[in-house]
């Protein structure tokens, strides 16, 4: 028998009971588990307010590597980019 890999390591959370009953309510009225609710909505909050901050991360990640570059010599290059554009 293949042993099934795990989806998931299992959590313990502590949630305020005024977003637990509205998770349940969620919950019931959607025919889904509560983990369900508690899994897309953080799921949301990775794609927005979460995933600035993993930017933020990387970009500082990035800076660190030194792959970053002067914003005066980058305004420069970028201007001296537009001129011979224009010529």
């Amino acid at each position: 028998m293949t042993d099934k890999p795990a989806l998931s390591d299992p959590i313990t959370l502590r949630v305020p009971v005024d977003i637990l009953e509205d998770i349940e309510k969620i919950a019931e009225a959607s025919e889904r588990s509560r983990s369900w609710v508690i899994v897309r909505a953080l799921k949301y909050y990775l794609m927005a307010e979460g995933n600035d901050v993993l930017q933020i991360l990387k970009g500082e990640e990035q800076i660190a590597n030194g792959e970053c570059m002067d914003a005066e010599e980058f305004f420069a290059e970028l201007l001296d980019e537009r001129k011979d554009a224009a010529e």
